[in-house]
């Protein structure tokens, strides 16, 4: 089984929260990858947070994951925000990008964020947080 990480599960990742590096490493890190959005959101808070004290997170990812282009998913993306927002349930752009590409690769997101995603139709996802 491949897995999708979500900014969330790599953020408690890091700070050594939940039982994710566990959950991480028992799942193998070979299945795991991650999504270029949850990669430029994490970039975006190595600079926030001043990137020389998290400039380490960063080349850990770029060095032990895949990290998924989104443009093969962009028409996934497309059909399910169209959906979503004919249904009146609009979705925030880039937690609808992540879903694209978990389910283009025939992925489960791991994310913590489960109220979002379980408005996805076809989405499939598990919390491993303990």
């Amino acid at each position: 089984m491949r897995y999708l990480l979500d900014t969330n599960v790599l953020v408690a990742m890091f700070r050594g929260q939940h039982g994710i590096r566990e959950a991480i490493l028992k799942a193998g890190m070979s299945n795991c990858a991650v999504s270029e959005i949850t990669f430029a959101e994490l970039l975006t808070g190595t600079y926030k947070g001043g990137f020389e004290r998290h400039s380490h997170e960063i080349q850990f990812l770029q060095d032990n994951f895949e990290i998924l282009p989104i443009s093969p998913v962009l028409e996934t993306f497309a059909r399910l925000c169209a959906s979503m927002e004919k249904q009146g349930t609009p979705l925030d752009g880039f937690d609808l990008l992540i879903a694209s590409s978990a389910m283009s690769g025939k992925m489960t997101l791991i994310t913590h964020n489960t109220r979002h995603f379980s408005r996805i139709p076809g989405l499939k996802f598990k919390d491993w947080e303990k």
